[in-house]
């Protein structure tokens, strides 16, 4: 997979895509991840991105132009580049480019989002800023609008991030052990989360005071232990 992220600060991405499975992932090239600065894609001499909102209001608004732009040079590409595929058909190849605008009123983003869109062939994620998106960008370019939570971030690459991050674990050969997915243990536990615990085993913090292990997890009953885990997960979210 490929994924194409526009955004006014290119330099914000560098440091959590180059750590960890994220980085594996791109070493393994099953993930390529590319980050643009949406300058590029101005026709002024000041790169202008942003300009006032038509019938007044407070803050800027992102403009329509450089995004059309953006997204129609890499999709050239895409297309260019499925042209020269032998394994994929170009007509396969260009279906499977989704583009997505981060946005803090669009749908909020699920794990089963992350699902479907780790099957598309490439993804080119549009970066929300200041006081919002010009809508034209929303209505005509972007195929969904997603959001990560309900509340307001001051721009969409946090979002950007989190959608790459829960998106790749569904790439083959991206986790080193499939059954690792979380969603995994959510399905047999009906929950995000039970409590887990590793050695050692009792820890003191200070003299008088122990933290222990539930001894259910220690009692090698799988059985039991798959009970109790979905009792302690029925809870949270009660």
């Amino acid at each position: 997979m490929r994924v194409d992220i526009l955004t006014m600060f290119p330099d914000t991405f560098s440091c959590y895509f180059n750590e960890s499975i994220l980085k594996r992932a791109q070493k393994k090239k099953l993930l390529a991840i590319r980050v643009h600065d949406l300058r590029r894609w101005t026709a002024d001499r000041h790169k202008t991105v942003d300009d006032r909102p038509y019938g007044g209001g407070p803050g800027m608004i992102m403009k329509v132009e450089p995004f059309y732009r953006a997204v129609a040079a890499l999709k050239r590409k895409a297309k260019i580049t499925a042209k020269r595929d032998p394994v994929r058909g170009s007509e396969k190849r260009k279906a499977s480019v989704r583009v997505i605008l981060t946005s803090a009123k669009g749908k909020q983003f699920t794990q089963a989002d992350a699902r479907r869109l780790a099957h598309y062939q490439r993804i080119i994620i549009l970066c929300g800023r200041y006081e919002g998106v010009d809508e034209r960008v929303a209505d005509s370019i972007a195929d969904e609008e997603l959001s990560i939570g309900p509340y307001v971030l001051t721009g969409g690459e946090l979002p950007a991030m989190v959608v790459v991050d829960a998106l790749s674990r569904h790439i083959p050969g991206v986790l080193g052990h499939p059954e690792s997915l979380e969603e995994k243990r959510h399905a047999s536990c009906s929950s995000l989360g039970y409590p887990q615990y590793t050695r050692p085993e009792i820890f003191s913090p200070k003299k008088g005071i122990s933290w222990r292990v539930p001894k259910i997890l220690l009692s090698g009953d799988h059985k039991k232990i798959q009970v109790w885990r979905e009792k302690q997960a029925d809870k949270g979210r009660g």
